[in-house]
């Protein structure tokens, strides 16, 4: 049954290392899809990405995602969350990637930043929730 607040083993998929689908639609209507690290802060999904890609465009014009996060372990498992954008900031961005960093990879600092690049970081508040496999 579909809901729009974590429990417990959904909470655990998602703050493990698992990767995140985010899917989006672009401005034609036409579906954008991607790889993404996510955490969770509270009962909302954290995603970083650097300003001026395509799915946080998408997001932030839109206002919706669709996210796909599967057990890397058992891929059968994976929890869907249909979500709105609660919060698009620069502010600590560079800390969130830092911290996913940490989380997926075990480095101390993002190695892939470009000079200049800008971070931004996207936290969606769930709307629908629903979990398979588990």
């Amino acid at each position: 049954m579909p809901r729009s607040t974590f429990d417990d083993s959904e909470r655990e998929l998602i703050k493990g290392k698992n990767f995140c689908h985010v899917a989006t639609l672009n401005p034609d209507g036409t579906v954008h899809s991607t790889l993404v690290w996510a955490d969770l802060d509270d009962d909302k999904v954290v995603l970083n990405s650097a300003q001026g890609r395509r799915w946080p465009e998408n997001v932030k014009r839109d206002g919706r995602a669709t996210l796909l996060i599967a057990n890397a372990e058992n891929p059968y498992e994976y929890v869907r969350i249909q979500g709105r954008l609660d919060e698009a900031t620069e502010e600590g961005a560079m800390d969130v990637i830092n911290a996913l960093t940490k989380k997926y990879t075990g480095a101390d600092e993002y190695p892939a930043l470009q000079p200049g690049e800008v971070r931004v970081t996207l936290k969606l508040a769930p709307e629908r929730i629903t979990h398979h496999g588990a």
